[in-house]
């Protein structure tokens, strides 16, 4: 019980309010975190965005034990909320509209780590809450086998004769993300959706909508052959399934990103194991371990990525026209109606 009360009083005297951290409180905090000795987390798993590499570095350089227990965004928020002060969980990763969901529930505390000045305004809580740790992007996957000339962009898609498979909009973040990646190219946005309704109706028209969702099982199978998903998501399915069979691009008539941000319990048993872990998810070495697993970092812009990782992502270039949401309370209404409107305006006209 006084490791644990040092280590949280350590804690409490090494957040620096409104600063990032200098190295002499990088130095506490580490002394912290190993008296700490440990770092639970909760939708973390190794095989996603190879969170792997860094846990094993987090154990090799500060003799951090890791346990995860995979969830998704709303059971992270929910078990934090539950559990209270019986924490079990110090960290989790949640998609980036359920980081300020997660502080209006009061369950995270804040941490800037020494990179702060690096993640871009729109992509983190302005206390520290929460911050994108790595980003998503829709993108389009193209089996080269069934499509010669793949679209670069969306209204090369409109043009085509193939079929296009978004997925299920009334379930799938990626899908609903989708028709707001054709808004935007449109001349829509998170408040205006309409413009990337009308373009896949216009695709529903002429037969061309496909009501597979774009996996690496249907890819594999040959059932997609246009598939509208997440750059990281792409990536991943080409890599795994045959490299030379599937073009992964941005439209370059744009698109939206997001992304996923790690958030610190409020209740956490280790505070400062959590802290340093986001420390080093945002230092160069963390960014290259996410990198690896096929997503993009956060600091992308501000680091020079080992030639074989930079092989594995899409160049910088493609992100020009790409925007993240402005909006965030017009998108959650936007997408809460999303399923509705889709059926009223996309479904129907397949029928």
């Amino acid at each position: 019980m006084k490791r644990l009360l040092l280590a949280s009083l350590m804690g409490s005297a090494i957040v620096l309010g409104n600063q990032a951290m200098a190295s002499d409180d990088l130095k506490a905090l580490e002394q912290a975190a190993r008296a700490e000795g440990e770092v639970n987390s909760v939708g973390m798993p190794d095989s996603w965005a190879n969170w792997k590499d860094t846990w094993v570095d987090l154990g090799k350089l500060y003799g951090l034990k890791h346990m995860d227990t995979d969830m998704s965004s709303a059971q992270e928020i929910a078990k934090f909320d539950a559990e209270k002060d019986n924490a079990t969980a110090d960290i989790g990763d949640v998609g980036a509209a359920f980081g300020p969901i997660a502080v209006q529930k009061g369950v995270t505390q804040p941490y800037k780590p020494s990179t702060w000045e690096q993640i871009p305004a729109w992509a983190k809580d302005q206390d520290g809450h929460w911050m994108l740790a790595y980003t998503g992007s829709i993108a389009f996957i193209v089996n080269k086998q069934l499509v010669k000339q793949p679209p670069k962009s969306w209204a090369e898609l409109k043009q085509g004769k193939y079929k296009v498979a978004i997925g299920d909009v009334s379930a799938a973040a990626q899908a609903v993300n989708g028709v707001l990646a054709a808004a935007i190219a449109n001349g829509g946005d998170e408040k205006n959706i309409q413009p990337g309704l009308d373009f896949f109706a216009d695709i529903a028209k002429q037969g061309r909508l496909s009501l597979s969702n774009p996996t690496i099982q249907t890819l594999e199978k040959g059932e997609v052959e246009v598939g509208v998903v997440w750059d990281f998501n792409g990536l991943s399915y080409r890599d795994q399934i045959d490299p030379s069979r599937f073009e992964v691009l941005i439209p370059s008539d744009g698109s939206v990103i997001s992304g996923y941000t790690t958030v610190i319990n409020k209740y956490a048993k280790h505070p400062n194991a959590a802290k340093l872990a986001r420390e080093y998810i945002l230092s160069d070495a963390g960014q290259i371990n996410l990198a690896k697993g096929n997503a993009r970092p956060i600091r992308a812009e501000h680091l020079t990525l080992p030639a074989e990782v930079q092989a594995k992502l899409l160049p910088n270039e493609q992100y020009a026209k790409v925007q993240p949401i402005k909006d965030a309370a017009a998108w959650e209404a936007t997408s809460k109606a999303l399923p509705q409107l889709w059926q009223e305006n996309v479904i129907i006209e397949m029928q």
